[in-house]
């Protein structure tokens, strides 16, 4: 009975520790949770520090929320919208909410920018940035070069030509920017808000193949075969396309 006693302290104080959450200055952590709703008393992010949100939380509700100059919550990409109710929050200038989505690479497509539902329920700030803009579209693959032609000989045979390289390919369309809604007192000035909303750039274009080298003659002292010529080189890529914008509402109560 005493151990089952100490084990249930040792949750509560652990469930009481997890209710606030502090991220001192010029650093950078992780929200230490591994469920998809959270509530926090108290979260203060200091200045030039950084929050980062895991992509399965999907509700965070925050009674107090403190930002300082240039302090930074990172919201990770998911197909999930979050939820994020703040019912005092108090941000300093320079302050950002980035729900980017991430560059597209060669093994995975772009993602697009997360969407956000945001409630202020009261708010104090200088100013404040949300973004979700899209990710880069990703890149189109390089033609491959061509390959080298043959040598001729001093009394037979015939060089060869270089091959041609290998267009390259297009990049892909960009992710689209995510969508906001934003739920603040009728007091706020929004307008002080900037939020990016732009879709992502287009992969970049892959580049074009290089010509092989045509069949060079040898150095030979009475007879020789001339050398053949140098293939053509492949034409580039296009960029991708930009990703199409975002959207926000604004509703005020």
């Amino acid at each position: 009975m005493r151990s089952l006693a100490l084990l249930l302290c040792l949750f509560a104080g652990t469930s009481l520790a997890a209710t606030q959450v502090k991220v001192p200055s010029n650093t950078l952590m992780r929200l230490p949770v591994a469920s998809s709703s959270l509530q926090l008393e108290r979260l203060e992010v200091a200045d030039q520090a950084t929050l980062m949100i895991p992509a399965t939380v999907t509700e965070l509700r925050i009674g107090e929320l403190l930002m300082g100059r240039d302090a930074r919550i990172g919201v990770a990409p998911s197909d999930q919208p979050l939820r994020l109710v703040v019912e005092d929050a108090d941000i300093g200038p320079g302050a950002w909410i980035s729900a980017k989505g991430a560059a597209g690479t060669y093994t995975r497509p772009a993602t697009p920018g997360r969407e956000i539902k945001l409630k202020l329920h009261k708010l104090t700030f200088e100013s404040l940035t949300l973004d979700v803009r899209g990710g880069q579209g990703r890149p189109g693959y390089a033609g491959l070069d061509g390959a080298h032609g043959q040598p001729g000989g001093c009394t037979w045979g015939q060089a060869s030509a270089g091959h041609d390289g290998q267009d390259g390919t297009d990049g892909h369309e960009g992710a689209a920017g995510g969508s906001v809604v934003l739920e603040v007192p009728h007091h706020v000035e929004v307008e002080r808000m900037q939020v990016l909303l732009d879709g992502g750039a287009g992969g970049a274009a892959g580049s074009a193949g290089r010509p092989g080298r045509g069949g060079a003659a040898r150095g030979c002292l009475l007879y020789g075969v001339d050398g053949a010529a140098d293939g053509k080189p492949g034409q580039p890529g296009r960029e991708g396309a930009t990703g199409r914008s975002g959207a926000v509402q604004v509703f005020r109560f």
